[in-house]
């Protein structure tokens, strides 16, 4: 890793981490084979550099029926940066937008979308092109989600 001193105790961590966050400071303690003190302080130190940058919850989307999973592939003619600050400030707005990136090859943008259904996904499809002008809006609709969320590879 590019910060600086991340070890492998560090790496330990991370990974016990991304597999359950819930993990109380002394559970992780132990999986790692650390005393609690040292385990907080690594801990501290982490947040400190930014590497871990919050908790989240790994919530099963089709339990709440957010079955649609479209990839969304977008070019445009413009580059400009007030063209991309407004752009990404629009994006961003869109909470179906769970995933977002600037690309090269044929795309300028990849972004992943999950909401209910089509009519759902058309709603976010309207919305997206309704703040900035877009060259091409490719939609490509997941069949199968075969492995979603991997942790890191640490």
């Amino acid at each position: 890793m590019k910060h600086k001193n991340v070890d492998h105790i560090d790496r330990l961590i991370l990974k016990s981490l991304q597999r359950d966050a819930s993990l109380s400071q002394r559970e992780l303690a132990d999986q790692v084979g650390l005393s609690q003190n040292a385990c907080w302080r690594r801990l501290q130190a982490l947040n400190a550099a930014g590497i871990l940058n919050g908790t989240t919850a790994r919530i099963d989307r089709k339990l709440l029926d957010l079955d649609l999973v479209v990839f969304v592939m977008l070019r445009t003619r413009h580059h400009s940066k007030d063209w991309l600050t407004t752009f990404r400030r629009h994006v961003q707005t869109i909470p179906e937008v769970v995933d977002f990136f600037r690309i090269g090859g044929d795309y300028d943008y990849m972004l992943k979308v999950v909401t209910r259904d089509m009519s759902s996904y058309d709603k976010v499809y309207q919305r997206l092109i309704e703040a900035v002008e877009l060259d091409a809006v490719t939609s490509y609709f997941a069949m199968e989600s075969i492995v979603e969320g991997r942790p890191l590879p640490l």
